[in-house]
């Protein structure tokens, strides 16, 4: 494979997490994502220029989120027939943190998580275009079963089909991605919350919550690095 090649080679999250030099990044969701944490806005906004002025770091495949405390950048790539990670982003991802390295800016995996609703839906189009034409948003990547904010500000919609009414369970429930090395404690922290656990079969990809009135809520992981399964 040439150089080239690899660069828009696509790749799963447990093959982003295995490469070296990543450390500092976490997969949650569609991409992968790392918080620094610059302590002012000042400081964070040096941090963004400085990332747009380094060499071989292209503007289109990154997200940044500047806010007083911290800066959160996500690397992914958005097209009509994929929404995901490439070799491109694990080169990436090896220099920003050097950038913020320069500034004396840390890392802090912890701070990364991403927020999904879903909705279990029987008639998928009807409900997808309802909410399509209320939230102002847009299919992701010509799914149909997936809506973003074109401003990539709030949490994305799902849409999971359902073959059957479901009365006896809440059919919209909130997916909260975090980090491989944060599930555990994360899970534990709900759970001495008042939250049980209603299924941790496919953990720990996947475990499902519920709080003290039975709402339920999802706790992903995505590839964590030495997984022999995960979600692509």
């Amino acid at each position: 494979m040439t150089y080239a090649e690899n660069e828009v080679a696509r790749i799963r999250p447990q093959q982003f997490h295995e490469a070296a030099g990543v450390e500092d990044w976490r997969v949650v969701g569609d991409g992968a994502c790392a918080y620094f944490r610059s302590g002012s806005f000042a400081v964070g906004a040096r941090f963004v220029q400085a990332i747009g002025e380094t060499p071989g770091i292209e503007a289109g495949h990154l997200d940044v989120d500047v806010r007083q405390e911290g800066v959160t950048v996500r690397l992914v790539t958005i097209t009509d027939d994929y929404c995901g990670l490439t070799g491109y982003h694990v080169d990436t991802a090896r220099r920003i943190p050097a950038v913020a390295r320069t500034l004396g800016i840390p890392a802090d995996p912890s701070g990364v998580q991403t927020v999904q609703v879903t909705i279990d839906a029987l008639a998928g189009p009807e409900v997808v275009a309802f909410w399509r034409a209320l939230l102002g948003y847009e299919a992701r990547a010509n799914s149909g079963e997936d809506l973003v904010d074109p401003r990539r500000r709030g949490a994305p919609f799902h849409f999971q089909r359902m073959d059957a009414p479901r009365p006896q369970r809440n059919r919209v429930h909130v997916d909260v991605w975090v980090p491989y090395d944060q599930a555990e404690s994360r899970t534990a922290a709900a759970l001495a919350a008042g939250g049980r656990l209603v299924n941790d079969a496919d953990a720990p990809s996947n475990r499902v919550l519920a709080d003290p009135e039975g709402n339920e809520a999802c706790a992903g992981v995505a590839g964590p690095p030495g997984a022999a399964t995960g979600p692509a």
